[in-house]
């Protein structure tokens, strides 16, 4: 026999749980409609802090996807616009990875390209630094 209590099975996840609290708050009128201002609000904020950060090389876009997701927890139509998000992205991946490994290559080329450019572009223009004289002047000097 074990010194350790018998404690019972954890069957329950913390989806499970998360989700019957989410369901017993909304079983009372004002707990679902203070539920939707939070959730509202804290989607919107999420989904501005991404939208700030698109321009910006990073996780901009991944950030907007989060805050669609936060708004999708308590409304339909970002249910669905997240799940249409969802099949646009899988349908680009899918159709990426049956392309011939040059067209994939000059894909990932672009991509690269454009991240480039907006580094150079938000240095330049927001900070006032000028990568590319600097690198040429390192380059000349030594």
């Amino acid at each position: 026999m074990s010194d350790k209590p018998d404690f019972p099975q954890r069957s329950s996840t913390w989806r499970d749980r998360a989700r019957i609290a989410h369901q017993t708050v909304r079983a009372n009128p004002t707990g679902a409609a203070v539920l939707k201002v939070i959730i509202g609000v804290l989607g919107a904020v999420v989904i501005a802090i991404g939208v700030l950060l698109i321009p910006l090389p990073g996780p901009g876009w991944l950030i907007v996807i989060g805050g669609l997701a936060i708004w999708a927890i308590e409304f339909v139509w970002a249910r669905h616009l997240l799940q249409f998000t969802k099949d646009k992205v899988h349908g680009w991946t899918e159709w990426v990875k049956r392309q011939p490994l040059p067209v994939r290559l000059l894909i990932g080329l672009v991509g690269l390209a454009f991240v480039a450019a907006v580094l150079y572009t938000t240095l330049r223009f927001s900070f006032g630094i000028d990568v590319v004289s600097q690198a040429w002047d390192y380059v000349s000097t030594h």
